[in-house]
């Protein structure tokens, strides 16, 4: 019992460590913040008149609310294999295996810290929404899954990110994967129809996990038929991380044994 409370305490101060980093360091406080409003505003306002919504009959904004919650909170996720990989490279790791600190709860802290800071940017991100003249239908219940399933992409994201710091032997390395996750949503069913793009990458929008994440937030955030998108997000998202949290824990303990 005793381990167990010692572990749960040096996650504690690993978690309060990272979020207390981020705070440090003004561009990246400026980006998690700003970012979310910006995207917001550029796709309601420059985009939003040049694209029609096809057969979902929807408003722009309502349309792509979704995509963007998942950029705002993808991107900032994605960082985490920055974060990571500054730790391995500069020295810090060093210092923690010289205390009695539990080895898994480095990684960890960084994914819990991130899950913290991104979903509060997605919230940042439904607030600009909202100003814009976004209107969701959720119920409380509805409002309750929303946040479930942006914990979930945050926490996928965010592990995956943590065992590609781990891989790349440098930061600027790690933030390679930053550029994957924020085009993910646009080569989906997010930002324009999949049904108006062209036969190949149509089907790739249709079958990449990003498409039915998006359609499940955009069920619950209008109050529509959820259908079986639901529990295909759910299967990517809880098999990224069943995945990626072993394969990040065993990578860390290989590369810190040495």
């Amino acid at each position: 019992m005793s381990t167990a409370l010692t572990a749960g305490g040096d996650l504690y101060r690993l978690v309060g460590r990272n979020l207390r980093r981020e705070t440090r360091i003004l561009d990246g406080l400026i980006v998690n913040t700003a970012l979310p409003v910006i995207i917001m505003v550029l796709f309601v306002y420059v985009f939003g008149g040049a694209i029609t919504t096809g057969s979902s009959g929807l408003a722009y904004i309502d349309f792509v609310v979704p995509a963007v919650l998942l950029m705002s909170g993808g991107y900032g996720a994605a960082l985490t294999a920055v974060n990571i990989a500054e730790d391995m490279t500069g020295g810090m790791i060093d210092r923690f295996r010289t205390l009695p600190i539990a080895a898994w709860a480095v990684p960890a802290g960084h994914v819990l810290a991130s899950v913290i800071r991104n979903v509060m940017a997605c919230g940042f991100a439904l607030l600009a929404a909202i100003v814009l003249g976004f209107r969701p239908d959720a119920s409380l219940t509805d409002w309750a899954w929303v946040l479930v399933v942006l914990v979930g992409y945050v926490l996928a994201l965010s592990s995956v990110a943590v065992l590609w710091g781990l891989l790349v032997r440098s930061a600027q390395a790690a933030g390679a994967f930053s550029f994957v996750v924020l085009f993910l949503p646009y080569l989906s069913d997010g930002v324009v129809p999949a049904e108006t793009m062209p036969g190949a990458l149509r089907e790739f929008a249709y079958h990449q996990p990003v498409t039915p994440i998006v359609a499940t937030l955009r069920s619950l955030l209008l109050d529509q038929p959820l259908g079986t998108s639901g529990w295909v997000a759910a299967a990517w998202l809880g098999g990224t991380v069943v995945l990626s949290v072993p394969l990040a824990a065993h990578l860390f303990r290989r590369r810190t044994s040495s």
